[in-house]
Order: C-alpha cells, then sequence, then structure tokens
C-alpha cells in the first residue's frame, strides 16, 4: 500500500514552471529523500503536498484516497515539520503544543506532550514563550508537535539544520526506531548528505522542478566513477611519480610527504601494488570511496 502517491504533478505560477510533471510514491516504512539545489522544486513540492499550494495538473493521494476530497482525513494521519517555519510566538511551548494536540484530538495529550518533550531534553522549556527560544529549541518543539498524532507520514523539510550534533543525532536515532517500530513513513529532505544516506532507503534529485535521478544513496554514490586514495609516505617519491605521470592519473600533493591520487575505485589495488614496486615507503593509505555527497555535486554541477 502507498501512503502517499503522486502522479504527474504540475505546478505553473505565469509561464514558470516550478514543477514539472513529477511522479514518485512512499509506502509504508520507507524514508524517501527529497534533495536538489535551491530553486529546484522541493519547497512547492511540499506545499502542494499539504495543500497549501494547488497544483496546476497532476493528482495526489494519501492512502490511496484523493488528497483533495478527503483533505482533513489525510491531514489527521500526516504531519509535517521545517526548520523555517514558527509556531504561535507569543503563546508559551506548552500553550502552542495543547493547541495542536486539541486540533489533532490526542489521547491523553499531557502525558503526550511531557513525553515528547523529556525525549527531546526541553522539558524545562515547556513554560518559555516561544519566540523567546533559540532557533535549536525552536526546531526542538517543532519536532514535539510534527509527531503528536503519531503520524504515519511526516514530511520532514530541513528538521536538523539549526540542531546541535547531539541533539541531530537523537533526532535521526528516533526517526530509525519510528520507521523500525512504527512503520513511520517520511519524505526528508536536506543538504546534509550524511543525514540522508544514514536514513533514507530511496533518494529523489530535483532539477529545475524534473526529477533526474531516482535510487538508493548507496546505486548513486556508485554512479560516481572516481575515488580517491590518499597515500603517506617517506623516502624518494620521484618513480612513484613517475608511474603515475607516464600512465596519465590524476594526482596531487596535499602536504609535502601525502599524496592524493583521483582515479576508478576498481584500479585502487593495482595501483597500490605497482607504486610499492617504484620502492616508495608508504606509512598509511586511505581510501575514499564516493558518497552521495559527490553525487549530489556531481549532479548540480552538470545543472548549473
Amino acid at each position: 500500500m502507498h501512503l502517499l502517491e503522486v502522479k504527474q504533478l504540475v505546478k505553473d505560477f505565469g509561464s514558470f514552471r516550478a514543477v514539472d510533471g513529477i511522479s514518485f510514491s512512499i509506502s509504508k516504512g520507507s524514508v524517501v529523500g527529497l534533495l536538489g539545489q535551491n530553486g529546484a522544486g522541493k519547497t512547492t513540492t511540499i506545499r502542494m503536498l499539504l495543500g497549501i499550494t494547488t497544483p496546476t495538473s497532476g493528482s495526489l493521494s494519501y492512502f490511496e484516497k484523493d488528497f483533495f476530497t478527503h483533505r482533513e482525513e489525510s491531514l489527521q494521519r500526516i504531519n509535517y515539520i521545517s526548520s523555517y517555519n514558527t509556531l504561535v510566538g507569543r503563546m508559551s511551548i506548552w500553550e502552542n503544543l495543547r493547541v495542536y494536540a486539541t486540533m489533532y484530538q490526542i489521547h491523553a495529550p499531557n502525558k503526550k506532550i511531557a513525553e515528547l518533550l523529556s525525549y527531546f531534553e526541553i522539558s524545562d522549556l515547556k513554560n518559555k514563550i516561544y519566540e523567546d527560544l533559540s532557533s535549536g529549541q525552536k526546531t526542538r518543539v517543532n519536532l514535539v508537535k510534527s509527531l503528536l498524532n503519531d503520524p504515519e507520514l511526516v514530511l520532514m523539510d530541513e528538521p536538523t539544520a539549526a540542531l546541535d550534533p547531539d541533539i541531530a543525532d537523537k533526532t535521526l536515532s528516533l526517526i530509525e526506531t519510528w520507521k523500525k517500530e512504527k512503520n513511520l513513513s517520511i519524505l526528508y529532505t536536506s543538504h546534509n548528505m550524511q543525514e540522508v544516506t544514514r536514513i533514507c532507503d530511496k533518494v529523489i534529485f530535483l532539477a529545475n522542478g524534473k526529477i533526474i535521478e531516482q535510487d538508493t544513496p548507496l546505486n548513486l554514490a556508485k554512479k560516481v566513477t572516481k575515488a580517491e586514495l590518499i597515500l603517506t609516505y617517506e623516502k624518494d617519491p620521484k618513480p612513484a611519480f613517475s608511474y603515475l605521470t607516464d600512465r596519465g592519473i590524476s594526482h596531487k600533493h596535499k602536504t609535502p610527504n601525502q599524496l592524493i591520487i583521483q582515479t576508478k575505485e576498481e584500479d585502487i589495488p593495482r595501483i597500490i601494488f605497482d607504486i610499492s614496486k617504484t620502492g616508495l615507503w608508504m606509512n598509511d593509505i586511505t581510501i575514499n570511496k564516493p558518497t552521495l555527497e559527490d553525487f549530489f555535486l556531481q549532479i548540480s554541477r552538470k545543472k548549473s
């Protein structure tokens, strides 16, 4: 069963097409990353998924029901968080969360709110005025709000952008736990490729409003053909340099005794073996395989 299914979704603003016929789905218990450069169409897509923006054409369904004819039912079963959205500024955290708990018809709302405040380590802030909080504290409150109704699907737009590393890690751990224990599904946008690689089952790349790639983070990283080999060495490096130059293998110095080699991942064992035969004494060998971030940069540079 698809919790969310998008078919040929289009959004025009006058003559500008922000989203250009995208189609994708999210099944129960899956985490899907929605990535792309600024202006790729991510925010417009999410606004349509929330009903804030009306699509020009295409269809959108939650839980196998058309969103626009079952809007209230759908919104009761999903939730949303963004580091850039705020709650009511002059109300306390507790007052804000009680309002949302009422909207979502939460059973035992005080207990639920207290549990989530405790998890995100902000119980002591419950009576603070929301607008007086730091950006990181506001994000944690927004996370609590997004989980109040035990949603089946959460749309997360840069949820860890303003968080300290420890709380960001707690947030990712919570996502992993809820995915495993509650079959929670998530549509996740972020510019942190390590986060995306850690939690996402599939990644969708947008550019100019279109989906240009979608696959697992691992498979996308494998599309980057170059890997990095870093050698820390002693003794005369000239024979090794001659070997690399003669074969047209890209290389440069990082420090006076550290060599960086750019090559195909499958060629690394042979290069290490051949360099060792030149007499270069290698103290340390580091291999940096292609990552999702490398793929993101490769795609971004092609489209810019």
